[in-house]
């Protein structure tokens, strides 16, 4: 690797990490540091206190349950329906196979901002609004799940399958005890994806959850924001407790993710 390479690596790296590191030093600041010029990284003081009192002063732990519940609930209706719709396009040959899977490419492309209102208005009307179910139900699936299921499995030899057809195995037992347990990397990809974007997730709970004892973390963050608008160490605070579950989870299973991202890209 070229120095000129290295460095844009490492400038690339800094600018990724230098807001997080800057979120992390004012969650640990006292009140006199916190404007203090010239501004320092790096406080004289480290004031855990900031942690607890945000997790006092407002439900921070129903806000992480209720986004446990979501985020579990999406990550594994998504592994599960994903890999079933996945499984159907790489190995069954059906009417309107083709169309149907562009169907899913062209879904990978849509914003989600641009059916938030068709989708609200088909939560109202089977009466889901306000609930995490309503937060949960509409995106149980998406294309790029689909789309990295069926590419694991069309990677998988088709011997194999035939092995397990001469062996009696049914559609959905060669699915579930041969096929899904050899995709195990993407499946760690996908998860990653979905744990990320449901627990990041802002937009949608906001605008389907009305009632403070439902909020999700990041919805509860954003009114912690204007009940703590004078006081940024807590705001701080509360953003890095939100970043730790996602921090954990990508850490454990960083080892699958690029066997899983790039598996069955030859295809």
């Amino acid at each position: 690797m070229t120095a000129a390479r290295r460095l844009v690596l490492l400038i690339a790296s800094v600018a990724a990490v230098a807001p997080f590191l800057w979120l992390l030093s004012t969650s640990l600041k006292g009140a006199e540091e916190l404007f203090a010029y010239p501004p320092r990284l790096i406080p004289s003081t480290i004031v855990w206190e900031n942690y607890r009192g945000v997790w006092n002063a407002i439900p921070m732990a129903a806000y992480f349950i209720n986004t446990t519940i979501v985020t579990v609930t999406a990550v594994t209706l998504n592994l599960l329906l994903s890999s079933l719709a996945g499984f159907a396009f790489a190995r069954f040959r059906f009417r309107a196979q083709r169309p149907l899977f562009y169907a899913v490419i062209a879904a990978i492309l849509i914003p989600k901002e641009v059916i938030i209102l068709p989708l609200y208005a088909m939560v109202l009307r089977m009466h889901l609004a306000d609930s995490l179910t309503g937060v949960v139900l509409p995106f149980a699936v998406d294309g790029l799940g689909i789309f990295l299921m069926r590419q694991a499995f069309a990677a998988i030899p088709r011997e194999v399958e035939d092995a397990a057809r001469v062996d009696g195995a049914s559609p959905l037992r060669l699915w579930w005890d041969v096929m899904l347990p050899m995709t195990r990397p993407t499946l760690a990809t996908l998860a990653i994806f979905t744990f990320i974007g449901a627990w990041g997730d802002f937009l949608w709970p906001l605008v389907v959850l009305k009632s403070p004892e439902h909020y999700t973390l990041q919805v509860g963050l954003s009114f912690m924001t204007g009940t703590f608008v004078d006081n940024f160490r807590y705001v701080a605070a509360g953003a890095v407790l939100s970043l730790l579950p996602v921090l954990i989870v990508f850490m454990l299973m960083q080892k699958h993710f690029e066997r899983g991202l790039f598996a069955g890209s030859t295809h």
